[in-house]
């Protein structure tokens, strides 16, 4: 088994204020090597028959294949080189920094495959990125080439001083109610961007803020007239094409910042296929989803928060005392036997030794919660220099996680956030919780623990504060940023746009009645809509349709508050919150809007679409 799975981390970190000594106090220290000592004993006590993992390092090349494959570009090399069309629209979406991410790794795979003497074509990367030049150079008032001029500039000044301060710094240095400076975050221009240009002006800002930053700044999320996106609010079609853009915007990133992002794989060598505990996600989901249709979140980890719960989040030390080791290694045993066929007794199970098991089974998971693939990129999230960085990094890195790992971490953070609102009665406030949740999260069961002191300090420091960070910044974590939407709708215009003309061809070479095509692909809405009014479809409520004025003012909850007044008998037990407003074709599949959306501004933005009211998907 491969040891460095989870425990490499970079020696001599490029930003070691971040994890200065100094940045956090003996006590909390203690919080961690005390849950190294407890990890230590647990592993004594770990089952054989669980899934082992060998993580493989890439060959030369290997690496850049994978990550095109990942981010969407597969036929830009291989034999499916000729089929690039939509590859083309892709890549004419992206921002500089973005294209220039790309090329680097194209130019290593064409490197690669002459060396190897590849038959198949091998790309011509000034062919591939030609047409993109040639097409922003025509352009340059698209939404990127504005957008650094423009929507960078109303952020410039609050972002310089407040992400001027290293995430070591940000509360687990302050006190802990200290006041914080709120500012927004950035998520309308590129965060690779956003780096080059800050990167150019702090050039004369080297010692500007030192003196002024001793409080933690906050951040906090823009309102977005046109409304936030959440994970969860776009159709899967959508969701995919995000994925591609966050791997390449956080590649773009790095690389900006001259941070090295590996991405490893998981090589399977024994899999258990059953069970609780040491059993893949996937597996767990496809057990639980057949007692409970629509399960996301594995049963026997909502149960663990539950009981815990139970027991009052109150108790002094939850999370940080454990249970006696070996009642936990028969509670896990008789878990194993009874949990499926809910004959084990839950009221036998102390509220510490629930804490405990709800440890083990993040650490004996037999791929990490942050993931084989980006656990390492986890890790470098502690060597950006500034907090809006990590954060931009952070929220990059939750998107592309699978979505069973990020739907069980948000119920995880979610929990631990409940803990840490109790610190005044448990004594754990955010700090204490980081500490002993980050060994967890950050060490796989194989892992020997064998690191050097100083590597142990590294660690302990930096994961801590990466804990921190997603438990405090959850909401804004698991947005997807605007210029990342904004680049969807573009590649679906652009789309549509190549669709159309391809069906205009094909029903010319028909010889059909192409007035008649024209006619009908008018904007319906248009026909019996009058202007600065849209028909709202709620097909599963009585009223199942209705026509509304847009004014500056109207929101997507008056929308609904609306439709929902007029319900009557079983319908008015519908309440706000399981209906939403859709926002669906146009430029987008399908977007779930946020009750905050002002209606006229989005209109502007996908004058094309419907709107639907429905429940969410489950």
């Amino acid at each position: 088994m491969n040891q460095e799975c989870t425990t490499k981390v970079t020696e001599k970190p490029p930003f070691n204020r971040s994890i200065s000594q100094d940045s956090l106090d003996e006590l909390t220290m203690e919080d961690y090597w005390t849950e190294i000592e407890n990890i230590k004993k647990s592993s004594e006590n770990r089952q054989e028959d669980q899934e082992v993992v060998v993580v493989k390092e890439p060959d030369e090349g290997e690496m850049e294949e994978e990550w095109l494959k990942e981010a969407g570009l597969s036929n830009l090399f291989g034999e499916s080189a000729g089929d690039s069309q939509e590859s083309m629209v892709f890549l004419s979406t992206l921002t500089r920094t973005q294209a220039a991410a790309v090329q680097k790794r194209v130019e290593t795979v064409s490197q690669t495959l002459r060396k190897k003497n590849k038959q198949h074509q091998i790309p011509d990367v000034r062919d591939i990125f030609a047409q993109q030049t040639e097409s922003k150079d025509k352009a340059p008032d698209g939404p990127e080439s504005q957008s650094v001029s423009t929507n960078e500039n109303k952020y410039q000044g609050r972002d310089d001083q407040a992400s001027s301060l290293m995430v070591g710094e940000e509360k687990l240095m302050a006190p802990e109610d200290a006041p914080a400076s709120e500012t927004d975050i950035n998520l309308e221009v590129s965060f690779a961007e956003q780096a080059v240009s800050q990167k150019e002006t702090s050039k004369e800002k080297t010692q500007k803020n030192t003196d002024n930053d001793t409080l933690s700044p906050s951040f906090r999320l823009p309102k977005d007239k046109t409304g936030t996106t959440r994970i969860g609010d776009l159709a899967p079609q959508d969701m995919k094409k995000v994925c591609h853009l966050a791997l390449i915007e956080l590649t773009a990133l790095y690389d900006v910042l001259g941070i090295e992002l590996k991405q490893q794989k998981a090589v399977k060598i024994k899999m258990k296929d059953s069970g609780l505990f040491g059993v893949p996600l996937t597996v767990l989901l496809e057990q639980d989803q057949r007692k409970v249709p629509g399960t996301r979140i594995p049963l026997i980890f909502q149960k663990l928060i539950s009981r815990i719960e139970e027991g009052g989040l109150g108790t002094e030390g939850l999370l940080r005392i454990p249970g006696a080791a070996m009642r936990i290694k028969n509670l896990c045993q008789e878990l194993e036997a009874k949990f499926y066929e809910g004959t084990f007794n839950w009221e036998s199970v102390k509220q510490h030794d629930a804490a405990s098991l709800l440890k083990l089974f993040i650490r004996n998971l037999p791929q990490p919660l942050l993931s084989v693939e980006y656990l390492k990129a986890f890790q470098a999230v502690q060597n950006l220099a500034t907090k809006k960085q990590q954060l931009q990094a952070l929220n990059l890195l939750v998107i592309l996680l699978p979505d069973a790992n990020r739907d069980t971490l948000k119920a995880l953070l979610e929990f631990l956030q409940r803990v840490v609102d109790n610190k005044e009665k448990n004594k754990m406030n955010v700090k204490n919780v980081a500490m002993v949740m980050a060994p967890n999260l950050f060490m796989c069961h194989a892992l020997g623990l064998k690191s050097s002191e100083q590597r142990e300090f590294v660690m302990a420091t930096g994961t801590a504060n990466i804990i921190h960070l997603l438990i405090r910044y959850q909401k804004l974590l698991w947005t997807i940023p605007k210029f990342i939407v904004n680049q969807v709708r573009k590649q679906n215009t652009e789309n549509h746009r190549k669709d159309k003309k391809a069906m205009k061809k094909l029903l010319k070479k028909m010889a059909y009645d192409r007035e008649k095509y024209e006619k009908q692909d008018k904007n319906t809405n248009d026909a019996d809509v009058p202007q600065g009014v849209i028909r709202v479809q709620a097909p599963h409520l009585s009223k199942v349709s209705m026509a509304i004025q847009l004014t500056e003012e109207l929101k997507a909850s008056d929308v609904l508050a609306r439709f929902l007044s007029q319900e009557s008998g079983v319908a008015q037990t519908l309440k706000k919150g399981e209906v939403f407003l859709y926002e669906i074709g146009g430029n987008i599949g399908e977007r779930c809007l946020d009750d905050d959306t002002y209606m006229k501004d989005l209109y502007q933005l996908n004058p094309n679409a419907e709107w639907v009211i429905k429940s969410k998907p489950s």
